[in-house]
């Protein structure tokens, strides 16, 4: 596996690889790798010749009372990790290579999904976001790139601004992985106590109370609201940041499941924040 750090380097490399005629998937990551990623990164193994994999963890996503100082950081482990699975390379990039002094150019989503679920609760993420991604795969030259479901709000935001800049990079989505717990994976779920982990499994409890509701023929989004709700209410340790219903991937608004929607959460157990969402419903 081949460690690129500079910009010079990736540019390099991905030419080299478009040279010889090769197809190049890229699976952004901001490290602490688990099984998530590596379920990333085989998908990506699956349906591209080379895989590029990024350990960044970007600055301008994070902010000013966020976790980016303590965000776990372990490349030596991510390493390991990512040769495991056969990706090619690793760009590994300093903060200061990808924002050089000077720098003031940023992508901004401007739809109104993305002022909602994470949007409306971390400003200014979003915009980060979508200027790393825009920059990984300009970089890359990547012909696909994947993300998980955990962040489906997220992949809404990329495949927005993938159209409307008319970048030809196909998005794809992968089903989010869980510990046999239900617990959805995440570099965060290190920050975690033995108490708070056991605490952390009422995020999928939840979901699964409302999945179960409609499945039993409860339609109303309110209720399966409720139902969710009240699951992680019964959690002394859980403090709930929003539980929402929209549907997907219009994230519009909705009273009556009548199409696939996406039932969404962020949690904080202790002071760790977690996200976790299920999408359900229409054909």
């Amino acid at each position: 596996m081949k460690i690129l750090r500079t910009i010079d380097d990736i540019k390099t490399y991905a030419k080299s690889q478009k040279d010889a005629g090769k197809t190049i998937g890229l699976v952004p990551t901001m490290g602490a790798l688990h099984e998530g990623h590596l379920t990333l990164m085989r998908t990506a193994k699956e349906n591209c010749d080379v895989v590029i994999a990024s350990v960044f963890v970007n600055p301008v996503q994070f902010g000013p009372n966020e976790d980016y100082d303590a965000y776990p950081r372990q490349f030596e482990a991510d390493c390991k990790k990512l040769e495991s699975v056969n990706v090619d390379a690793v760009f590994h990039p300093e903060p200061s290579a990808m924002y050089p002094q000077g720098y003031c150019t940023y992508v901004n989503v401007e739809g109104d999904f993305t002022h909602k679920l994470c949007g409306g609760q971390r400003p200014g993420h979003f915009r980060g976001v979508a200027t790393v991604v825009t920059k990984l795969m300009n970089l890359s030259r990547a012909d696909k790139a994947f993300f998980g479901q955990k962040d489906a709000q997220q992949v809404v935001v990329i495949r927005r601004f993938v159209e409307d800049l008319n970048m030809n990079v196909e998005v794809n989505m992968v089903p989010i992985v869980r510990e046999e717990t239900g617990l959805a994976r995440s570099s965060r779920n290190q920050y975690l106590s033995p108490a708070e982990k056991e605490a952390a499994l009422v995020l999928s409890r939840s979901l699964q109370a409302a999945k179960i509701a409609f499945e039993a023929g409860q339609h109303s989004t309110s209720a399966l609201k409720a139902i969710a709700i009240k699951t992680i209410q019964s959690e002394p340790n859980a403090t709930i940041d929003y539980v929402e219903i929209y549907t997907y991937p219009g994230l519009e608004p909705i009273e009556t499941v009548t199409e696939p929607v996406i039932l969404a959460l962020a949690v904080k157990i202790g002071s760790t924040r977690l996200i976790d969402n299920t999408i359900f419903g229409g054909k």
